[in-house]
């Protein structure tokens, strides 16, 4: 009989939190739209002014939904966003974390800057942008000897798209390069800069 109750119990916990885990994607997709804010980007711009190419009393709502508080709510659950921002120095959400079980949100650390591209090549036509900080490209995250793993990874994939994960303007954005020839140097037409 207990374990009746306790395999429901589990089923329960385990729709919970799938739905909590939709609504957090959702959130998340949301705020990370281009031009968007982001997890922790400004609300304001250069000059200290509300920045109005974004709804900010949606930003801050959503913002307070991910971090587990609903404006006063005396809500028990950890606050997963608070969570990911102290973990954001040490590079990664803690894996004993009550958050890394919950959630399968990583804060990564730029490790390069493209600091020169080149119009029409792959890299422009697949949507990098100067500026562009890279969080991973391809299976390359951080590391020693970052700029080989990257010509290494580029060569390996010639002809393929190459999951890459860059941060822009504060939110984060998933993009696929296909390292390819093109009338210029390189495979991909830019050039990274190591942080």
């Amino acid at each position: 009989m207990v374990g009746t109750n306790l395999k429901a119990e589990i089923m329960s916990l385990m729709e919970k939190r799938s739905a909590l885990e939709a609504d957090m994607n959702a959130i998340i997709d949301r705020l990370s739209q281009s031009n968007g804010p982001g997890l922790s980007g400004n609300l304001v711009d250069s000059e200290g002014f509300p920045r109005t190419d974004i709804d900010i009393h949606l930003v801050r709502s959503e913002r307070r939904r991910l971090a587990g508080d609903d404006g006063g709510s005396n809500n028990q659950n950890p606050s997963i966003l608070g969570t990911v921002q102290s973990a954001s120095f040490n590079n990664a959400v803690p894996r004993n974390s009550p958050a890394a079980m919950d959630v399968d949100v990583i804060i990564r650390r730029p490790f390069a800057v493209i600091d020169e591209i080149t119009d029409a090549s792959p890299a422009a036509e697949d949507g990098l942008q100067l500026g562009d900080q890279v969080l991973k490209f391809g299976t390359v995250e951080a590391g020693d000897n970052l700029l080989e793993r990257l010509a290494a990874e580029g060569r390996k994939n010639q002809g393929n798209a190459v999951p890459v994960v860059i941060m822009r303007q504060g939110g984060l954005i998933n993009l696929a390069v296909t390292p390819r020839p093109w009338q210029g140097r390189g495979l991909l037409g830019c050039h990274f800069r190591m942080l």
